[in-house]
């Protein structure tokens, strides 16, 4: 069973930082594509940030330039580095693994809140 767990969200005020982490169950992680989704209330489950399994990157276009997707194959492990954070960055942020076979997996979720 595939597992993703997702940490490092929590209360940031504007212009903060967080760095998001996602650690998963998944013996051959390095063959998947990772992504970070956000959710946030009322709105539908939206695409951050790629990245494949050979390490192309993908932003959305609130992301470029102030979050950055990276992975560590060797810890199973991808994480989202976010920086100037503003209000509408609030969400639950989700890390995805796709890309072999038809099936996709989802973590649990992390709150970020951005608030003074």
């Amino acid at each position: 069973q595939v597992q993703l767990v997702e940490s490092g969200g929590g209360l940031v005020q504007p212009g903060g930082s967080l760095r998001l982490s996602c650690v998963a169950s998944i013996n051959i992680f390095r063959f998947y594509d990772i992504a970070w989704y956000r959710q946030a209330p009322g709105k539908e489950r939206e695409l951050v940030a790629r990245i494949g399994s050979t390490g192309g990157i993908n932003y959305s276009d609130s992301a470029k330039g102030r979050f950055t997707i990276s992975r560590d194959n060797a810890k199973k492990a991808a994480y989202l580095q976010m920086n100037s954070l503003n209000p509408e960055d609030t969400a639950v942020y989700y890390c995805k693994a796709s890309g072999i076979g038809p099936n996709a997996y989802w973590g649990q979720g992390t709150q970020v809140t951005v608030s003074s």
